[in-house]
């Protein structure tokens, strides 16, 4: 099992350096957020002096994903953002306000770090940046990557329905993250059927109005659009066309034909459609961790779409090991690395707990079977 789903302590750098060109099929991972945690271990991301020197960092880990990945391999790429300003003498933010990230509980932390101590750390040397300044560091993050050479695909929003409380009083609160999906090639492996979801109500409601009364409607017209946007509504008569100098037969041919045309339709109705772009996903933590971790249902639409099953995600950030849990529950195996020798267990220690309770549940089908003798 440990060769399915494998954990590398280190650098994360240095452990994807010990991987054979092009082995992985996609990687979902979620780095560092910029000056919001000191994980308590030297050589880690996230506490650079400045934004450009945490991109140029991240820059280098995802150049090593690409040696790594298949020329027609994925990455999905969740990151959060930051405001800009210093922290005071009881880690309080000096700025926004609030912090805007995984861990409200990181001040004291953060502020503890040699970096502060002369108060020009992380959050007081931002380049051009000022005191309250959003500053942008997914986009960032996104525009150098595909600088670099990575095909930036889309931007994926990630909306969460509980989102952290915030006190602040000058600005909304903020209730959402960013998922990037980038490509190392033009062309590329994306499973759409894997990740379709099921059409809205108002799909079949809409399909199911008289293409008579969807003036100007690309499904009206033959596919040729003519009158602006779909209106279903009755058209005015101008005379023509519309019970003046047309013959009743033809028109009840029409009619039949129309009909003819619009049950066919209603025969094939789509059940499911293209996932959209915005995902709504809760937020929630488990039992042992005391660092926030992306939810199992909103990177399991990442992995089925970017990996065949027995195919390789790979997560340079592993944490907790959610991409690996996902990956085991999915069909496909994993490699992620971990800096952090706590978090590394703790990830290994979910991981065996999910194979045995999986082994268990397999027994438990296996010895309910029908015996043939």
């Amino acid at each position: 099992m440990s060769q399915l789903h494998q954990i590398l302590v280190g650098d994360c750098i240095d452990m994807m350096r010990t991987l054979p060109d092009e082995s992985v099929h996609t990687c979902v991972t979620s780095p560092p957020y910029y000056g919001l945690r000191d994980y308590g271990v030297e050589g880690q991301i996230g506490l650079e002096e400045t934004p450009a020197e945490f991109i140029a960092r991240l820059v280098d880990v995802f150049r090593e994903v690409r040696r790594v990945l298949r020329a027609d391999g994925t990455i999905w790429v969740n990151m959060g953002d930051s405001y800009a300003g210093s922290w005071g003498s009881q880690g309080r933010p000096q700025g926004d306000g609030q912090m805007s990230g995984r861990s409200v509980t990181s001040a004291r932390q953060i502020n503890e770090h040699p970096s502060f101590k002369s108060g020009t750390g992380v959050r007081g040397r931002e380049m051009g940046m000022k005191p309250k300044d959003l500053m942008g560091m997914p986009w960032r993050l996104a525009f150098a990557l595909q600088d670099d050479g990575w095909y930036l695909r889309q931007d994926i929003i990630w909306n969460k329905p509980n989102p952290m409380p915030e006190s602040v009083r000058d600005r909304c609160t903020k209730s959402h993250e960013y998922i990037f999906l980038l490509s190392k090639s033009k062309k590329y492996y994306f499973d759409q059927t894997a990740i379709l979801e099921p059409c809205s109500p108002n799909t079949h409601a809409r399909l199911s109005q008289d293409v008579q009364a969807q003036i100007g409607s690309e499904r009206a017209n033959g596919g040729a659009k003519s009158n602006g946007n779909m209106k279903a509504t009755a058209r005015k008569s101008n005379g023509v066309g519309w019970g003046h100098g047309t013959d009743s037969d033809q028109r009840q041919r029409g009619r039949v034909k129309d009909n003819e045309s619009m049950n066919s339709a209603l025969a094939i109705m789509p059940t499911e459609r293209n996932k959209r772009s915005v995902w709504t996903v809760a937020t929630h933590s488990f039992k042992g961790a005391h660092f926030a971790t992306f939810p199992p249902d909103l990177i399991r639409p990442c992995i089925l779409a970017g990996a065949p099953r027995g195919g390789v995600v790979l997560d340079p950030f592993g944490g907790a090991g959610t991409t690996s849990l996902v990956s085991m529950q999915e069909g496909r195996r994993s490699i992620i690395c971990e800096l952090n020798l706590e978090y590394a267990a703790l990830a290994r220690a979910r991981i065996d707990a999910a194979w045995l309770d999986g082994a268990a549940q397999m027994d438990v089908f296996r010895d309910s079977a029908p015996q043939h003798g």
